[in-house]
């Protein structure tokens, strides 16, 4: 299955301590590059972010960025301690009931300042931890998914581009035995203004060579066995977008070789054209994963 390197996606998670924002985009890269952005409280799951990126995909640059956002409970929580509290105003009304009434009691702003009071309490940070990195999977889910429909889209138009490539191979095919027999009564009409008698064995050779000079069967056909084995490719299930890139070089070989050896019109016509429609599915196939 074709994919492409370009895509993304975009996963959110609430819960009641806040809400998990993963995006990631990706683009077309020789290799797999992940550029990972986390925030500094989640810092710890960067090789683990790593590892599910590069299970995911093969090829591609892919920025991966995670935000997190509070609500309700923050991510470092206050809490009160009552039964402190409760015995700070407990001796303060007893101290308050010796001295006599009227004396001042403890203020709030005391009581806040009051050592064990308010506490920090940092919440169970591995219970977020791996939410984060369920909703990364939910997210690369995504992103192959959007990479899959792309892909999709960059084969149609690579199938139809071969199409027109075997079109204008049988073109330039059809063109073959007549451009053989005119080059072969060209020859020997000039043979015939030569006032001397021609050598018979000679005269063979020269038409055996002229021959395989002319003869575009072999670029043909494997133009032909080329094109068959992209649509082999096109159904095989891991990543296909070097080997189309390599099947490329090979087309646009047969294609020059085929444009080199033209000496009629609608031949090169045709091996331009293949050319033409070569570099465009090349121009696709950079976007492959």
């Amino acid at each position: 299955m074709l994919r492409s390197m370009t895509a993304f996606a975009h996963q959110e998670h609430s819960s009641k301590w806040g809400t998990i924002i993963w995006e990631l985009r990706s683009v077309n890269h020789r290799y797999l590059e992940a550029n990972i952005r986390l925030p500094d409280t989640m810092r710890s799951l960067e090789s683990l972010v790593r590892e599910r990126i590069l299970a995911s995909l093969s090829r591609g640059k892919v920025e991966c960025i995670l935000k997190l956002r509070a609500t309700g409970v923050t991510i470092t929580a206050i809490t009160l301690n009552h039964a402190l509290v409760e015995n700070l105003l407990k001796i303060a009304r007893e101290v308050e009931h010796r001295i006599g009434q009227g004396s001042s009691g403890l203020k709030l702003g005391e009581i806040l300042r009051w050592p064990g009071v308010v506490d920090e309490v940092e919440p169970d940070l591995n219970e977020i931890k791996i939410v984060v990195l369920d909703c990364l999977d939910i997210a690369l889910e995504e992103l192959i998914a959007n990479r899959e429909r792309e892909g999709q889209r960059i084969k149609e138009l690579l199938q139809q581009r071969c199409n027109f490539i075997r079109d204008q191979v049988q073109i330039a095919r059809n063109r073959c035995p007549e451009v053989k027999a005119r080059w072969y009564e060209k020859l020997l009409s000039r043979l015939a203004e030569i006032p001397i008698d021609a050598d018979a064995g000679r005269l063979e050779q020269e038409l055996v060579i002229i021959s395989h000079r002319l003869d575009m069967d072999e670029e043909l056909d494997r133009l032909d066995t080329h094109l068959e084995e992209i649509q082999v490719v096109f159904g095989r299930a891991e990543p296909v977008g070097r080997r189309l890139d390599f099947l490329m070089q090979e087309l646009n070989r047969e294609a020059n070789t085929l444009s080199s050896k033209s000496t009629d019109t609608d031949t090169t016509r045709a091996a331009i054209e293949i050319k033409v429609l070569i570099e465009q599915m090349r121009e696709q196939i950079q976007n492959v994963e």
